[in-house]
């Protein structure tokens, strides 16, 4: 009698020690998305080059280190400034996404001890190109670095009457209108590699 209970107390310590194992196991598990969020929130910033301009109508993640008060996502208005608690309107535009970062560090030095800052761009609005006529997909549409005319019609796509030799970018230059060629069918062959442009913000893209 005295070893089945000797046997049963045993049986009971095994179980405890496993529940108290599954517990602790599970308890770690809150921390694993906490560290999948920061390749995650890299990948993000890396989709900008680093020497990208910003502008106005761009989308900012501003966020300081344990500050959450001054973490905000905002965009940046038409007069190229943005709003920040502390600072009020600083500006934006014309700058890269690392001179904002240091501007509003040595901004917040008067407040805050030691400011961490992080500058995010994610939507890139000022830069914009618009597609028009015999497309898939018309108006604006978001201008990648050193995008072509022929990917932004990979991008458009054309209707069955659309007229692919007879494609034309227009371009404002020096304050006029100019219009520049692109035939579809004689790039796509190899030829007048130079119609292959790379577009500019503001640029249409005429399918007739």
């Amino acid at each position: 009698m005295k070893k089945v209970t000797k046997l049963a107390w045993l049986v009971l310590l095994g179980f405890a020690a496993i529940g108290m194992w599954a517990q602790d196991d599970s308890g770690q598990n809150p921390a694993k998305p906490g560290k999948a969020a920061v390749p995650e929130a890299q990948g993000a910033a890396s989709q900008v080059p680093a020497e990208y301009v910003i502008g106005a109508d761009d989308t900012l993640h501003i966020s300081v280190w344990k500050e959450p008060d001054l973490t905000a996502t905002l965009p940046v208005r038409p007069d190229g400034k943005i709003s920040l608690p502390l600072l009020n309107d600083v500006p934006a535009a014309g700058l890269t996404p690392m001179q904002l970062k240091d501007s509003i560090t040595e901004k917040l030095k008067k407040y805050i001890s030691d400011p961490r800052v992080t500058v995010v761009v994610t939507a890139m609005n000022s830069r914009r190109f618009f597609v028009t006529g015999e497309v898939g997909h018309s108006g604006p549409m978001p201008l990648l670095p050193d995008m072509t005319v022929l990917q932004a019609l990979s991008a458009a796509g054309f209707t069955q009457f659309a007229n692919v030799k007879g494609i034309y970018l227009l371009r404002i230059e020096n304050g006029r209108q100019v219009k520049l060629p692109f035939n579809y069918k004689e790039v796509v062959k190899g030829n007048h590699p130079e119609q292959n442009i790379m577009l500019k913000p503001g640029d249409t893209v005429v399918v007739p």
